[in-house]
């Protein structure tokens, strides 16, 4: 059986003595202010290990989602959500009326969200570009994006 790298997002920081004790049960890595974890688990699919996860700790620790680090072979990444039972309970009424699974549902809620924050980046950027360009040429603008991003530690990622 296989091991799954799994990143768990908490809702709050986690204090060093709650962490302490969750890693008792299963070996973890932290970031630097406790709010996300790395786990890997050992489960036959991605699935089984988010469960195998969430039974593990979601009692323990404060987990708002738990996710695949490494996209499949589809490039997905699994997401792992608890809803409390009134939103599970609206979440699945709506599926229902939409003919749709419960997953399917909030799959496709989840990506029309995305297209809507990938089209609304797109259109600030685009605002901020035509305003710099109209101080100065696309030569002088171009260079001054290559000389920033060569000078950054980190890239952040779509």
């Amino acid at each position: 059986m296989p091991h799954h790298a799994l990143e768990i997002t908490l809702t709050r920081p986690l204090p060093p003595a709650a962490l302490h004790r969750a890693a008792r049960l299963l070996p973890l890595a932290a970031n630097h202010d406790a709010t996300r974890l790395m786990a890997l688990v050992h489960a036959k699919t991605p699935h089984r290990a988010a469960r195998r996860l969430r039974h593990l700790l979601g009692a323990r620790l404060p987990i708002d989602v738990i996710t695949t680090h490494y996209p499949d072979a589809d490039h997905k990444v699994l997401l792992n959500v608890a809803f409390a039972p009134a939103t599970h309970a609206a979440l699945k009424e709506e599926a229902r009326r939409a003919h749709q699974t419960l997953q399917r549902f909030v799959e496709l809620a989840l990506h029309r969200a995305l297209a809507e924050h990938a089209d609304q980046e797109i259109d600030r950027l685009d605002r901020a570009v035509r305003q710099m360009l109209a101080h100065t040429t696309p030569a002088y603008l171009l260079s001054a994006v290559g000389h920033a991003l060569t000078r950054l530690p980190e890239s952040p990622t779509p």
